[in-house]
């Protein structure tokens, strides 16, 4: 799939902090090098667990994890039928992590670079000391008459690394043959060799404190001028009444401090579908308590099951949910509350090419009587992560949970991926929403595979209205 440039990709790194830094100099004085990640490249910090499944999935196929214990890592999704994301170590892309639906699982898809991390006891071959620079300079395949081992865990399809005689890694590729195929061969082609962009490696321990201090002065430029733009919209619009548009996600999150610093305490106004996560409440509840703040509700959750009752599910390209359980409950709370007022929303350019394009002050058609602002517009999710670490603010502890984005638990914009994850942890969540998918499979003579494959996520003939994005 092609990649999409929502916006210029800042990351860089500091190989003597050991960090990320979305500019060109580190707080400490060192310069810092890019680091060269797919379009968007709106990466995100791995948390935790997402080390944890990483790590798993290398230490199954190659028998080390990737992440060393105390490294600093990121992740980056990329265009793919479903989920990848490149993972970041030391300032350069060490591999890939990839989902398959059908198979429900994860496979590794290294680079040459991951060796500067770990050296693989599984799913490697071994080549001739003449056949190296052929693979290493000229992206040859590994051929039969230079093949000196292969490890016996390597079948056809396989990701494996490419070592010269003294375990340098020289380049990596997917297996052609089972490795007891590969032995009998006396020509022909073992392993075919797959051409990567160059990435640096430097291995070393930091933190995300560490990397707080590193991009002190990014956090002071972009808070300063965000705060800047809610005081100067707050100064064009001084009668309409102002809130902030929570969602319980990092951006709105990131958008409340900014708000809260530039013009004092203002009402959250939540769109509350009825579909949020346990998790989401919770976070809501938390952060008006701790910044002390004032909770107004929409209920958008009778007219969910109203509309899913005569039109059917929600799906990517027919996004009546947004429509039916946010704008025009909230559109119509506005109007009855104050008439019209001043909404700052964490919408970012980095999140979708229609994000991207919009103005970062705008009235949405489906509610006129909210002027909307976005004061992070121009920030990565880096930026807002970065932010909120520093303010030792109350995220949402769904996004150590391996979700990137926080919505209704059953959104079709999320990739089966998430799906499956959301599955396994919510099961009662889940066996609802497949039976009310059953009754308009079953209803409309739809195949189970509608279901079990995720395609109720995409209408036939659907045409998403970009308007209705809350």
């Amino acid at each position: 799939m092609r990649p999409t440039y929502l916006g210029r990709i800042l990351l860089r790194w500091c190989d003597t902090c050991h960090t990320p830094v979305l500019a060109r100099q580190c707080a400490c004085g060192a310069a810092t090098r890019e680091v060269p990640v797919t379009p968007p490249g709106d990466a995100r910090p791995a948390f935790p667990a997402d080390i944890a499944l990483i790590n798993r999935i290398y230490q199954d196929h190659f028998g080390a994890p990737l992440i060393p214990e105390g490294h600093v890592a990121l992740l980056n999704k990329v265009p793919d039928h479903d989920r990848m994301e490149e993972v970041i170590v030391g300032g350069g892309v060490a591999g890939i992590i990839r989902y398959f639906p059908d198979r429900r699982s994860w496979e590794p898809v290294p680079r040459p670079e991951a060796c500067r991390l770990f050296s693989p006891s599984r799913r490697y071959v071994t080549v001739s000391e003449d056949a190296v620079p052929f693979i290493r300079d000229q992206g040859m395949s590994v051929l039969a008459p230079g093949l000196v081992h292969i490890d016996d865990h390597v079948r056809a399809g396989d990701e494996v690394f490419i070592l010269a005689p003294d375990r340098t890694c020289i380049g990596v590729g997917r297996a052609k043959v089972d490795a007891a195929a590969a032995r009998e061969m006396k020509k022909g082609s073992i392993v075919r060799t797959r051409r990567n962009i160059a990435s640096q490696v430097e291995p070393g321990a930091a933190s995300w404190d560490d990397a707080v201090i590193a991009n002190a002065q990014v956090l002071e430029r972009a808070e300063g001028e965000a705060i800047q733009f809610v005081m100067d919209v707050k100064n064009r619009n001084p009668d309409l009444p102002a809130n902030v548009s929570y969602s319980g996600g990092k951006d709105s999150l990131a958008t409340l401090l900014v708000v809260k610093k530039a013009i004092g305490k203002v009402p959250l106004l939540f769109a509350d579908t009825g579909l949020e996560f346990p998790e989401t409440y919770e976070n809501i509840d938390t952060v008006a308590e701790k910044y002390c703040l004032e909770v107004l509700k929409t209920n958008g959750i009778t007219t969910f099951w109203d509309t899913f009752a005569r039109d059917g599910p929600p799906a990517v390209n027919a996004r009546w949910c947004c429509r039916v359980c946010k704008l025009t409950p909230v559109g119509n709370f506005i109007k009855e509350t104050w008439g019209e007022c001043l909404s700052f929303i964490g919408q970012r350019r980095y999140e979708s090419a229609t994000r991207a394009k919009s103005d970062r002050v705008w009235r949405n058609k489906n509610v006129r009587a909210q002027l909307s602002a976005a004061p992070i517009h121009n920030w990565t999710a880096l930026h807002v992560w970065l932010y909120i670490f520093r303010e030792e603010a109350p995220y949402n502890v769904l996004y150590g949970r391996h979700l990137d984005r926080i919505g209704c638990f059953m959104c079709p914009s999320s990739d089966m991926a998430l799906i499956h994850m959301i599955e396994d942890a919510y099961p009662d969540h889940w066996e609802n929403w497949t039976e009310r998918l059953r009754q308009w499979q079953e209803a409309k003579g739809l195949p189970e595979s509608w279901i079990t494959d995720g395609r109720w996520r995409l209408r036939e003939g659907g045409c998403d209205d970009e308007d209705s994005h809350y």
